[in-house]
């Protein structure tokens, strides 16, 4: 009943295994804050998107199906932004130009393309919910590693205390690729580990 939404979370996650949303990803996770403040605007972006698209589809003509996509995301994009700086303009500011780029995210497109144009209105819910929640899941992760490991804290707590020295490299870019290639080697192993237990 809830397969849609559970292979978003891990087996088709859109980070992790797809490989999706890296610039994002790479650039939004020096802290666990800004790391759910883009999944939640990431989320609520495909969510809406999905939804609306799913009930559209059938008076959307196909040869201006992409514009029309782009439209509905550009304007969700914009009611999401919105709405951060108004709720919350630490993130907001802290999440800067990658907020308005969400429009050209290709997982969002590509959800809407390749799920919400075909499936019914329940199916492409369940859809956006477990590939928002998997997104967000895999920013946080990476987030809360490079911010306990470059800054000590988690949400602006400290974690390691007060003798811990921060390694500075975890919130500069380097640390970002740092953190992402061990996370994907991670999944791949438990990927090859479970195809050659049930091969």
């Amino acid at each position: 009943m809830f397969s849609e939404f559970s292979k978003g979370i891990i087996k088709e996650n859109p980070l992790f295994v797809q490989v999706l949303g890296v610039c994002p990803a790479l650039a939004t996770t020096t802290s666990l804050a800004n790391a759910l403040g883009m999944g939640a605007a990431f989320s609520l972006v495909l969510i809406f998107s999905n939804l609306t698209i799913s009930v559209l589809k059938s008076v959307i003509p196909d040869q201006i199906r992409i514009p029309c996509y782009i439209v509905v995301i550009a304007s969700l994009v914009t009611i999401a932004e919105m709405l951060m700086n108004a709720l919350v303009p630490d993130i907001y500011a802290a999440l800067g130009i990658f907020i308005p780029l969400i429009v050209v995210n290709c997982i969002i497109l590509g959800r809407a393309e390749a799920f919400a144009s075909k499936y019914g209105l329940w199916a492409s819910i369940q859809d956006a919910l477990g590939m928002g929640l998997g997104f967000t899941l895999a920013l946080s992760f990476v987030a809360a590693i490079r911010e306990i490991l470059g800054n000590g804290t988690l949400l602006g707590f400290p974690v390691l205390g007060s003798s811990y020295q921060p390694i500075l490299l975890m919130l500069m870019p380097p640390g970002a690729f740092i953190t992402m290639g061990f996370l994907f080697a991670g999944v791949n192993y438990l990927k090859r580990r479970k195809e050659v237990r049930h091969g």
